[in-house]
């Protein structure tokens, strides 16, 4: 893979982030509040980038919790939540309470896309690592929280997810998750950043609730200012650009599955067409209690 320097990375990323350029808008971080997410090195991301985020940035990692959730309170992303099942409550509540098995299957059609992905981008970026088979995810799935604190205050800056393949290493997700508003939706989404070379990845998901009480986030728009995907790039002069990839969708069903268990149905479509989906088993872990760790 050819290297092009410090600055730009390696030429499959640079030509990346040029398309980006290209092809998008330039946004003011000042303004564009929603768009600001963490910026990855050009060598790669891993599961230690947001060890050396923190000590970069003079932050400080909060020990270990097994109660760590992705949202502090789920209170203001859905209300009331009482509409929604209590396991999915507590699960974003209490993440880091929770081991995850997960499952994927691709379609036919784009397997070799996402093969084509892994050896150029995801395996040396060591982000994004989406299971190409039942091999990948045959030995578990490691789910660890990360949260960074300001060293004064102790408020929690960042919470960040990392998920990593026992068997071969490599990293499936490492996100900071938060919630926040955007200008073309009335009312709060999850928001994910995924640090990329020189920018990020940035997924923003709407919430809707059924009548079970089971909860689907998706992102869907049509254009930019919507919930969606986005790809931001952070050139050296202090420009940033963003392209909205209106064609990308993702949702994820969350649900109560048996006591103490949660499941979750992760579809992404490209153009409309689904091209993969992915299940993930989500269990509380061994000696912790659920009321107790509500």
């Amino acid at each position: 893979m050819l290297w092009l320097g410090e600055k730009r990375g390696y030429l499959t990323d640079w030509i990346t982030q040029r398309w980006v350029c290209l092809t998008r808008r330039r946004i003011d971080l000042e303004y564009d509040t929603w768009l600001n997410g963490m910026i990855g090195k050009t060598t790669g991301i891993g599961k230690d980038y947001f060890y050396e985020f923190a000590r970069t940035m003079g932050l400080e990692v909060r020990p270990q919790d097994m109660q760590a959730g992705l949202i502090q309170d789920f209170d203001v992303l859905i209300k009331p939540s009482t509409s929604i099942q209590p396991g999915v409550k507590h699960f974003y509540e209490h993440t880091a309470a929770y081991d995850l098995d997960a499952w994927s299957q691709w379609s036919g059609i784009f397997r070799p896309f996402g093969g084509l992905l892994a050896a150029l981008f995801s395996r040396r970026l060591q982000q994004l690592n989406v299971p190409l088979s039942s091999l990948d995810t045959s030995r578990g799935v490691t789910s660890r929280i990360i949260q960074l604190t300001e060293p004064v205050s102790g408020d929690v800056l960042y919470t960040t997810w990392v998920r990593q393949f026992i068997g071969n290493g490599n990293v499936l997700y490492a996100g900071s998750y938060s919630v926040c508003t955007v200008p073309g939706y009335h009312g709060y989404c999850i928001k994910v950043v995924f640090p990329l070379p020189n920018g990020n990845g940035i997924v923003i998901m709407k919430p809707t609730v059924d009548e079970e009480g089971s909860m689907t986030i998706s992102s869907s728009g049509q254009q930019f200012g919507d919930p969606g995907f986005y790809f931001t790039v952070h050139l050296a002069d202090g420009r940033i650009f963003a392209r909205y990839v209106r064609s990308l969708r993702e949702s994820i069903h969350v649900y109560e599955s048996d006591e103490q268990v949660i499941r979750a149905d992760h579809v992404l479509t490209l153009w409309g067409i689904t091209f993969l989906r992915l299940h993930y088993r989500l269990r509380l872990r061994e000696n912790i209690d659920f009321m107790s760790a509500s």
